[in-house]
């Protein structure tokens, strides 16, 4: 398969830039927890990368999403509650529920054409706990982790387990991915130790996100080990 994750870094700098919008509904009084928000960003990206809309050759959203992954694979989270998200769920898009975390994807835009509802909602302000440990991952299912020394606000690590996701979905067949969509992209988002990531980092093979460095982290930090059971050797 021809993924653009193996295009050259100069080709994708120099085409038109967009980005992909994620908007996490965070009530004052009932913030969802910051694993179950990681985790419904992942399969919020790969709901929509999956999607007819987007899949199919004359689907609506189709060359806004080809164009978007011809260049830099952007996405920026940002926050909404009460009105705000009412208004933002008017828009074209998904919204994928987790446990208690509510994520809205909507279609690439443009850097500078982000829609006037969604471009007044909050990129700060992301700062989510878990109140309790998460469990260990199911070895059986795909995990994304996270780097352990970097450290990230919500909406940040949020982008970044889009990113993963989306590393893993060009890596699969049409019957991996077909399966994983049929079973409702169960993922797990989870933080190794140091020593740990180091493995992963050095001998898996897997693949890892490596930021542009925009925001909050130096570039090229690794932010994400993309791990699925087909990709593991």
């Amino acid at each position: 398969m021809t993924s653009p994750f193996q295009h050259s870094a100069a080709e994708r700098d120099a085409a038109p830039q967009f980005v992909l919008p994620l908007v996490v509904r965070i009530e004052r009084d009932a913030p969802p927890p910051r694993t179950d928000a990681l985790e419904t960003s992942a399969r919020a990206v790969l709901t929509l990368l999956s999607d007819e809309r987007a899949t199919d050759e004359d689907g609506e959203w189709a060359q806004a999403v080809r164009d978007w992954q011809d260049a830099r694979i952007r996405k920026v989270v940002r926050r909404a509650r009460g009105g705000e998200w009412r208004r933002a769920e008017t828009l074209p898009g998904i919204t994928v529920t987790g446990q208690s975390a509510e994520v809205r994807v909507f279609p690439p835009v443009p850097l500078d054409g982000w829609p006037k509802d969604l471009a007044k909602l909050q990129v700060s302000g992301t700062e989510l706990d878990d109140p309790e440990r998460p469990l260990p991952p199911d070895p059986a299912e795909p995990v994304l982790w996270t780097n352990p020394d970097l450290s990230m606000s919500a909406g940040k690590a949020m982008a970044q387990t889009g990113h993963g996701a989306q590393l893993v979905w060009w890596e699969l067949d049409a019957d991996e991915r077909a399966a994983w969509r049929a079973a409702g992209f169960p993922l797990a988002v989870r933080e190794p130790s140091s020593r740990a990531w180091a493995r992963l980092s050095t001998t898996t093979g897997l693949p890892v996100v490596r930021d542009a460095g925009f925001t909050e982290i130096p570039p090229g930090s690794p932010t994400i080990i993309a791990d699925h059971p087909a990709l593991r050797a």
